[in-house]
């Protein structure tokens, strides 16, 4: 054996023992539980449940990414299942956040129900912000398939996709069913101006103000075939969700609603009340770029009054899943 031969096998001996060590390590050290990732009847994503179990309540987290993936492993580590579903911006997914069809999460349902971890007639569905107006809508379309919704920071109409800087100029549905536009509140292109601090409140209220508009883009709720938990922050300064927390409720009391409804709101929380209880968010501003220029825009609330109201949160949201095994 030459001396080049005898460097490359202890080379390689090498590497095995440092990833068999990190294998090791993970193992001892990860106390979560690790997702399938899942790419298989056009869907794209990752399924949380813990080895052995059958026949579990099932939540579906709107968007992914890494709030999904946070809540899968939380919902996963409790014993149920989580399955965070992502659905732009993605190798195979759409771009931007316009035309999205409602097929894509029928078609996510579907192949959740067949998974035996899966209580195929305790699903829910949860997001937040526009994922929560997504989540409402996908419950109201498909009820056969799901069985309640938890909503943070909600909205009670569909709106259009020009409330996103990085969607297209041209007004068009956000989402659409059988090739028909979902009916939507229209809403101008975002506009800066001459401040770097964006007030993104006046431009949703405004749109709210358009009542025939809302009138018909709003989400059919009363269709929802299970509880409705909504989670809204009073100080909310991106949109205001606990206005709409109420629309929502009010609809579904008009229309006798046979299902259990909380409308939960939370003094000095903001728009990001959906997050870990165990972290203290201190960013109080996003940023956004229109037409080139990056702007500033506030979430709501405090820092202490968000993390107070994601403790309540996380235990009501426990505590609506947990119910699901007792129907």
């Amino acid at each position: 054996m030459n001396k080049t031969s005898k460097i490359l096998i202890g080379s390689l001996a090498i590497i095995a023992i440092l990833v068999a060590g990190y294998l090791y390590l993970d193992s001892q050290l990860f106390d979560g539980v690790k997702p399938r990732s899942v790419n298989e009847d056009g869907i794209k994503a990752s399924f949380y449940a813990k080895e052995g179990i059958a026949n579990q309540p099932t939540v579906v987290l709107i968007g992914g990414g890494t709030w999904g993936d946070y809540w899968g492993q939380e919902f996963a580590k409790a014993g149920y299942v989580g399955l965070s579903l992502p659905y732009v911006r993605q190798e195979g997914l759409p771009p931007l956040m316009e035309e999205i069809p409602l097929e894509y999460f029928q078609q996510a349902l579907g192949w959740l129900k067949r998974q035996p971890e899966v209580n195929p007639d305790q699903i829910v569905v949860m997001g937040a912000s526009r994922n929560a107006e997504l989540a409402l809508l996908i419950a109201s379309y498909f009820p056969e398939s799901v069985h309640g919704v938890i909503a943070f920071a909600p909205s009670s109409v569909s709106w259009s996709n020009r409330v996103h800087p990085f969607n297209s100029d041209s007004l068009k549905p956000s989402w659409t069913f059988d090739n028909q536009p979902v009916p939507y509140v229209p809403t101008p292109k975002l506009k800066g101006g001459a401040s770097d601090l964006f007030e993104t409140l006046p431009y949703w209220t405004a749109g709210l103000a358009d009542t025939a508009a809302v009138k018909k883009a709003a989400i059919q709720v009363e269709r929802i075939n299970g509880p409705v938990l909504l989670l809204s922050g009073i100080a909310d300064e991106v949109w205001p969700s606990a206005m709409m927390a109420d629309m929502i409720e009010t609809r579904l009391q008009d229309r006798s609603f046979a299902f259990e409804v909380e409308n939960m709101q939370y003094e000095d929380a903001g728009h990001l009340i959906s997050g870990s209880p165990n972290y203290l968010n201190t960013t109080r501003y996003g940023k956004m770029e229109i037409d080139g220029r990056s702007y500033e825009y506030g979430f709501g609330g405090s820092a202490e009054g968000d993390m107070a109201a994601q403790k309540d949160a996380f235990q009501r949201v426990f505590t609506f899943v947990s119910r699901l095994r007792q129907e």
